[in-house]
């Protein structure tokens, strides 16, 4: 009986041993890479079908047929991390907590991306540049480089706060409570999960090293 107790002990020791290992694997790995079996695990939404290519670690879309690339699967709070990059004039964006139905920028939310230095967008609301939780809350300041230049992003959302941090700036702290005026136009506001989600705008956009944690 002792030698029963004694492997009983030593299986449990070792399976919380093993559960803290992967945890803090999985904190130092900053979560799961949603590309590490490239398309496997997305679903094209509206638009045209196979409009997205992943090559060599990047996730890319041409454009010219728009709808968006979803998850498979659902998040309710987590930490988004992840790299971007525009050409001259590009316009992409970031869904969170969308449905699959609707607009996911009103029905979810959506974290704009754009060539904020575009002639052709010089005369945007503050709310519809790169990183704002567009057409809710503009960013604090302008923190993007030019086209053509990688750049990272990370989001967090826990309950109805969202955080936004584009290289390295936080620039969005806000609680999507502030604006009850808002949720007629946009009820994503009041979503407590959903898809994350990625935009063709009907231009070039490329992403890569995407992960998640789920907090």
């Amino acid at each position: 009986m002792n030698a029963v107790r004694t492997i009983s002990t030593l299986l449990t020791l070792t399976l919380v041993c093993c559960a803290g290992s992967c945890s803090r694997m999985q904190r130092r790995s900053g979560g799961t890479d949603l590309l590490d079996t490239g398309l496997v695990g997305w679903q094209q939404i509206g638009g045209g079908q196979d409009t997205w290519r992943f090559q060599d670690g990047i996730l890319y879309t041409a454009g010219g047929a728009g709808g968006w690339l979803a998850t498979i699967r659902q998040y309710d709070d987590f930490r988004l991390s992840l790299e971007f990059r525009v050409p001259p004039g590009g316009n992409s964006g970031v869904f969170i907590r969308s449905p699959l139905e609707g607009d996911p920028a009103y029905t979810g939310m959506e974290i704009q991306i754009l060539d904020d230095y575009a002639e052709q967008w010089q005369g945007l609301n503050p709310y519809q540049y790169t990183a704002s939780i567009y057409d809710v809350q503009a960013p604090s300041e302008r923190a993007t480089k030019h086209a053509g230049k990688w750049q990272t992003m990370v989001v967090a959302a826990r309950g109805p706060q969202i955080e936004v941090v584009v290289n390295g700036q936080k620039v969005i702290d806000t609680n999507v409570n502030y604006y009850p005026y808002k949720t007629s136009t946009h009820p994503g506001l009041k979503r407590e999960g959903g898809y994350i989600g990625l935009q063709n705008h009907g231009g070039r956009v490329e992403f890569r090293n995407i992960r998640i944690r789920e907090l």
